[in-house]
């Protein structure tokens, strides 16, 4: 997504539920960073898992590059 590249993942948790992870980078080389956000709802299945990290991912990178006009 622009600079920005998105790769959610799941993990299985000991309940038999899956959990959520999302990670976000940016750049290239030393410059580069890396955002890793886990989230606490539980999912069914490692797709809805995915699909919810990657949501969240692109909320993220949104909220990043859409700066406020302040007048």
């Amino acid at each position: 997504m622009g600079k920005f590249r998105i790769q959610p993942s799941s993990r299985a948790l000991p309940n038999g539920a899956y959990g959520a992870q999302v990670s976000v980078a940016s750049g290239r080389g030393s410059a580069s960073t890396d955002r890793v956000m886990w989230f606490v709802p539980e999912f069914a299945t490692p797709a809805a898992a995915n699909q919810y990290a990657l949501n969240e991912g692109v909320l993220w990178v949104e909220r990043q590059t859409c700066k406020p006009i302040l007048l």
